[in-house]
């Protein structure tokens, strides 16, 4: 059985930043599961018998290969994409996270081709599908 395609998936996805109004986006590499090429946030997949702070912190730290000084949940989201030509359906539980800049890497680098510093009116080209519906939602809060 596979996670949001025959059930609901529940992902924390997280907003890294470093205090000073720059976050940290990751380019997706052709080894991603989807959107290669594009750039995003960060996120990953809840894990069973896991606490969802718990998760968040792991993830993070396998992305970005860095810790949480400190974190804010600013809300869920209904993530309903059809991929391949297959209906997904996750449930996000969105998060603005402050990393120490200095410790942030590519620490997936089979999952990732770049990584770099952004501002909410500085954005790069090619987005993952879902960050417009973060950046509205939340905008007043990033």
């Amino acid at each position: 059985m596979k996670k949001g395609v025959d059930f609901i998936g529940v992902a924390v996805v997280f907003f890294c930043h470093d205090g000073q109004g720059n976050f940290v986006m990751a380019k997706r590499s052709q080894n991603a599961r989807d959107e290669q090429g594009n750039w995003d946030i960060g996120g990953g997949g809840v894990e069973f018998e896991d606490t969802v702070e718990n998760n968040l912190r792991k993830e993070i730290l396998e992305e970005y290969g860095c810790a949480i000084q400190d974190f804010e949940f600013l809300g869920y989201r209904d993530v309903l994409r059809i991929i391949d030509g297959q209906k997904s359906h996750w449930i996000a539980l969105d998060y603005k996270v402050l990393v120490d800049r200095a410790e942030v890497k590519i620490n997936e680098p089979e999952k990732f081709d770049d990584i770099a510093w952004f501002r909410i009116d500085n954005l790069p080209e090619k987005l993952h599908s879902q960050l417009h519906i973060f950046f509205n939602n939340y905008k007043d809060r990033l």
